[in-house]
């Protein structure tokens, strides 16, 4: 559980229950920028374009997450879905930080 949080089994109100998921969500909106900032390395370290998809190392980043959602006891198929919409979203990223980094050579 991450740190000054309450555990959500001992919270007494919806507020408690709010503020928890409030700092969970900007925690999470942290983690996305520490992960795009790894799209923009990949960007700068590929040097093909169409380096950048790579359609087996999609579905193991989802597999990944589904397994690891599931071993935590939560809905695979929904993590799943919102893995593929992060990959989906990071690929075109790094496509833009790509055609970014070459265009100004």
């Amino acid at each position: 559980m991450a740190e000054n949080l309450p555990d959500p089994a001992e919270c007494t109100s919806m507020e408690e229950v709010r503020a928890g998921v409030d700092a969970l969500d900007a925690m999470l909106v942290d983690l996305l920028a520490q992960r795009f900032a790894y799209m923009r390395a990949a960007a700068r370290l590929k040097p093909q374009r169409n380096q950048v998809r790579d359609e087996a190392r999609k579905a193991q980043v989802i597999a990944n997450a589904r397994a690891r959602a599931e071993a935590l006891d939560l809905p695979g198929d929904l993590v799943g879905q919102l893995w593929d919409h992060l990959v989906e979203g990071s690929i075109a990223y790094e496509l833009e930080r790509w055609d970014e980094s070459r265009s100004k050579l």
